[in-house]
């Protein structure tokens, strides 16, 4: 991202997305709030309370074999800073404790100047395999002799996103001379795709220019596809937090700095530890992902991929303690979203979320989602280095036993601080309580 557009999000005055007290008002409160925060319509704010947002008929246009339509919970993150910009950030998430802790995060980074992040320009892979070649190294000259002319062949002017000032940027040529299946070249098409996820545009593009690239190379085109690792398409997200902001009941706030740093490079020399610290990151960044509309799926794929793209399986994110002794954390990864096209723009919800959002394009919303994935981490690993995960969580499980026991009301919260203070925190025991309280 350029600094003008840093600059410009600095400039787009917004309310602060410090919200104190808003995990305790009630759901239609917290819902008004956000409608007058984002400027939401009164059919948009119907669309929040209306149990999904997707009506059966519409579903049944979307995917196969439709029965009916399955809710998730839509919840709120607060109190980010991004950019100098703030942001209320829409979560579609069912796991207890990712958008509390995603909000408590992002106010840790907020006192050391919230998140700076950027991203690269929206350049994805398209992949075209080329078969029955007698020698990879002379077809991928052939392919290389006439790059340009392939990457007028791939700007259709009639696509949309050509239009919009996207398109072709390059060819790239990766020979296998030993494959399982024999020789093979793997050319790589670099497009372009604006605002954005670029799958269909992508996919188009290779279908374009693989009869071209079979007359060069005497060779038979297979797969003509997008890649999911979309490592020329990344984001990334940093934050430093003063190591007073750390500081807890038991532990001053250098022994958390170190603790959390320590933890980071559990997860830098073991996979082990690296799949469930990066599952946190994505915990964050699914949820944000599935609240726009868009495709959290080629997201873990991507990520995960480019975790492992050194030959281990690593952590996404790297925190350390600087001179002074506070926090400093980032992460990088590859993301592809869109802002046009898809659920995004067909889900009466997903237009919601990103109105409040408000981001200007496919860029922005990369930003955003990278900050969310570095302030879920940052929560996580914060409460395993400290008080250990289970505290704050099977505050939260309590609460789904209680409400999947028949409480209501008042009574979820009785029957949860009964629980916690018991330490005994079972589905039976939630049942035992409710039955009690039934007049």
């Amino acid at each position: 991202m350029t600094d003008s557009k840093t600059d410009s999000n600095a400039n787009r005055s917004r309310p602060s997305s410090r919200l104190p007290g808003f995990y305790q008002k009630p759901l239609t409160e917290r819902a008004a709030i956000v409608s007058a925060w984002a400027g939401l319509t009164p059919d948009e704010q119907i669309s929040l309370l209306s149990g999904g947002g997707l009506p059966p008929a519409q579903a049944d246009q979307m995917v196969e074999n439709v029965i009916g339509t399955y809710a998730l919970p839509l919840g709120i993150a607060t109190n980010f800073l991004i950019n100098g910009r703030d942001y209320l950030i829409p979560m579609v998430v069912e796991e207890p404790s990712v958008v509390a802790a995603c909000s408590f995060a992002a106010k840790l980074a907020r006192s050391g100047g919230g998140f700076t992040c950027t991203s690269d320009e929206p350049i994805m892979i398209g992949q075209i395999q080329v078969l029955d070649v007698a020698d990879v190294n002379r077809a991928a000259d052939a392919v290389w002799a006439i790059r340009e002319e392939l990457n007028t062949l791939a700007n259709d002017p009639t696509s949309s996103i050509v239009k919009r000032g996207g398109g072709a940027r390059g060819i790239e040529l990766r020979p296998f001379p030993n494959s399982p299946a024999g020789a093979m070249l793997i050319v790589h098409l670099l497009f372009d795709v604006r605002d954005a996820m670029g799958a269909n545009a992508i996919n188009t593009a290779c279908e374009l220019i693989a009869p071209r690239i079979e007359d060069v190379t005497g060779g038979r085109v297979g797969l003509r596809i997008l890649s999911n690792l979309s490592d020329q398409r990344k984001a990334t997200a940093e934050c430093r937090i003063p190591a007073a902001e750390l500081k807890t009941e038991t532990s001053e706030g250098q022994e958390v700095v170190r603790a959390i740093v320590e933890a980071n490079a559990f997860a830098e020399i073991d996979p082990y530890r690296a799949t469930t610290h990066n599952k946190g990151i994505m915990n964050g960044m699914d949820a944000v992902c599935i609240a726009t509309g868009n495709d959290w799926r080629a997201l873990e794929a991507g990520a995960h991929a480019y975790a492992a793209r050194a030959g281990q399986y690593r952590s996404l994110t790297q925190w350390i303690q600087d001179q002074n002794g506070d926090l400093l954390g980032r992460l990088e990864v590859p993301l592809a979203v869109g802002t046009v096209g898809g659920a995004t723009r067909v889900h009466a919800t997903a237009k919601v979320a990103m109105k409040i959002l408000g981001v200007d394009g496919a860029q922005e919303l990369s930003e955003v989602i990278a900050a969310v994935g570095l302030a879920q981490n940052l929560s996580a690993i914060r409460a395993l280095a400290t008080e250990g995960i289970q505290r704050g969580h099977m505050g939260l499980h309590a609460r789904q036993l209680a409400i999947a026991a028949g409480a209501i009301g008042d009574q979820v919260t009785r029957i949860v601080e009964t629980m916690i203070a018991e330490g005994n925190i079972r589905l039976e025991r939630a049942k035992a309580l409710v039955e009690a309280l039934r007049p």
